[in-house]
């Protein structure tokens, strides 16, 4: 890595070392506050608990929200057990067969952080038939030391008490980044780095940036500051899933450190009947840029996947919407794993895109 990564890495991995469950964060908005702040710049926040710091541009550009959310998913405590072991409900797309002997933290209403485990049978004890069954989150306890159901709650862990993956990242093979909360604690770092360059350029759109929040847990909690900006352009900083690794090559042609990604075409059918179709002037600005900039972008097609766009979407007159993506591996698991340099070029395709919108732009259909 260079200098300039480096300093990046650093700003994710503090990210990526606060738990912040959905509905739960506070302490990453706080650091994020304590960077606005050195960056001189004002920030506000609403009742959900959105971040938002607008840098005013000219009047006469259309408006710009760029946004990534600071929330990871995670668990809740649903029952304490009579000695002290705890069961849980699932926050968010937890893929259950990685679970089993996972190291979790469980924070408590002091603010307090406790390590434990997720229970695993005793493989002496486990029987021919059971090896290769997938437990559900339901049949999991999670096991944070404590003897009695007394002792949880004399610790002020309760009903309602967050849980996370145990925070970790950490750099693999030369340019790699594999850890927790990547997803998206990567975009909220890139947004951080894209605001201190733009606060430097006078002509260019009015920028809200907008760390927003309960993204993992409804798709929904950045409507209400969307709602109050009511930008003409949002892009969404979050994952784009890499197919390159053996049980993903059918799924596309995105590849770890051959550049940003670009969607072209989101769709969940899984109980949510919404997606993304991009404002094809928004493509074409990208892939503008991107070509003037020798940035490599990649494109996307997924379903099963879906962002807060969707429904930003929608909101007001119809705002103008695209999804930006980082490849990464492993999505949601606790060692998802992307490649800094497709990171930087991101960071360096969103700044250069943003100072290039201005009123010529059409975004009539």
């Amino acid at each position: 890595m260079n200098k300039a990564q480096l300093s990046l890495f650093k700003l994710i991995s503090d990210l990526c070392l606060i738990p912040g469950l959905s509905g739960h964060e506070d302490e990453v908005r706080d650091y994020l506050k304590n960077k606005l702040k050195k960056q001189r710049l004002s920030y506000d926040s609403d009742n959900l608990g959105n971040l938002v710091c607008t840098l005013e541009g000219q009047k006469n550009y259309p408006s710009v929200m760029l946004f990534a959310h600071m929330d990871q998913l995670g668990f809740v405590v649903k029952k304490i057990e009579n000695n002290g072991l705890i069961k849980v409900e699932r926050l968010g797309g937890v893929p259950e067969k990685v679970l089993p002997s996972l190291s979790v933290v469980v924070k408590n209403k002091k603010g307090k952080y406790f390590s434990g485990v997720i229970a695993n049978k005793s493989h002496h004890a486990t029987l021919p038939e059971e090896k290769y069954n997938v437990a559900t989150f339901r049949d999991l306890f999670f096991d944070f030391g404590f003897s009695s159901k007394e002792q949880v709650i004399k610790n002020n862990i309760n009903i309602g008490s967050p849980i996370t993956y145990k925070p970790c990242i950490e750099v693999i093979g030369s340019n790699c980044l594999a850890g927790t909360s990547l997803d998206d604690r990567v975009g909220c770092g890139i947004i951080i780095e894209v605001l201190e360059k733009l606060k430097k350029i006078k002509n260019r759109p009015t920028v809200h940036v907008v760390f927003s929040v309960q993204e993992e847990f409804n798709l929904r909690g950045v409507l209400p500051m969307a709602q109050k900006l009511n930008p003409d352009i949002a892009i969404q900083i979050d994952i784009a899933l890499a197919t390159d690794t053996p049980e993903m090559s059918g799924n596309g042609d995105i590849k770890l450190g051959n550049g940003p990604s670009m969607s072209l075409y989101s769709f969940h059918g899984r109980g949510t009947l919404n997606g993304v179709i991009p404002h094809p002037k928004l493509v074409q600005l990208f892939e503008n840029t991107a070509s003037k900039q020798n940035i490599n972008l990649q494109r996307s097609a997924t379903s099963g996947i879906l962002t807060d766009a969707s429904y930003v979407q929608l909101l007001g007159k119809g705002i103008a919407c695209i999804d930006l993506g980082f490849p990464i591996r492993y999505s949601h698991s606790p060692n998802e794993v992307c490649d800094i340099r497709d990171i930087f070029k991101l960071k360096e395709l969103l700044f250069k895109t943003i100072i290039s919108i201005d009123n010529k732009i059409n975004l009539k259909r």
